[in-house]
């Protein structure tokens, strides 16, 4: 325990039973207690915002806005706030870009739930957890000297220029996404065209099939 001190937890995923079982095992402990849970990233972020919770277990995949968008602007908003991935992907793309985004931890979701229990403690504690599922790839990263910049969809759109792009991948209307981000509908159709132009794509499916090879959606 933290000086007594009730560690304030939020579950980020898309997936109820996930979030259900998750509650389930959090709340047995002493020191922490469920306060919120978002099925996306919009959400999480509003809870964030609004509960300032210790940690926020994020899940990477999840619709309307991803883990990684989602952790970059809780970082942004709420300083106060950790976010933990807790996902099922260990390629070195989606661990890096969500330590990039301010993440202070992350965990493969087959990781024992006592590794959870640590994981949480330690950020709480203002120090770094990498699950060790995926340190060999964070070291790897570290030590690669190359004078090659990766090319990453972060380097060439805005944040909400990567919302669009999301929302516009999981299907949504032009007129839904404007309603959804409180927009104009000439201000979604202006940044589509930006979107495709930096890009270089022309049409919508080709454009969803981008999204989801960098992360920004999943299948």
């Amino acid at each position: 325990m933290q000086n007594n001190k009730m560690i304030k937890v939020a579950i980020a995923d898309d997936h109820m039973i996930f979030r259900d079982g998750l509650r389930s095992l959090l709340d047995r402990q002493l020191d922490m207690e469920v306060v919120a849970e978002a099925d996306n990233g919009r959400i999480a972020i509003k809870h964030a915002k609004e509960l300032s919770p210790d940690v926020v277990i994020m899940d990477i995949g999840m619709r309307e806005l991803n883990g990684i968008d989602a952790t970059r602007q809780i970082v942004k908003m709420s300083p106060g706030v950790k976010v933990l991935a807790l996902s099922m992907y260990s390629d070195k793309r989606f661990v890096k870009e969500m330590l990039k985004a301010g993440a202070s931890g992350y965990m493969l979701k087959d990781s024992a739930f006592t590794e959870l229990i640590d994981a949480i403690r330690v950020i709480v504690g203002s120090k770094i957890y990498i699950s060790p599922g995926v340190a060999s790839i964070v070291l790897e990263d570290y030590l690669e000297d190359s004078t090659e910049r990766e090319s990453s969809i972060r380097s060439l759109l805005t944040s909400r220029e990567i919302e669009v792009l999301q929302l516009l991948a999981e299907g949504k209307s032009t007129k839904q996404i404007a309603l959804s981000l409180s927009l104009s509908i000439k201000t979604i159709e202006s940044r589509r065209a930006r979107i495709m132009q930096k890009i270089g794509i022309d049409n919508i499916a080709d454009l969803t099939k981008y999204a989801i090879r960098e992360g920004i959606v999943s299948l």
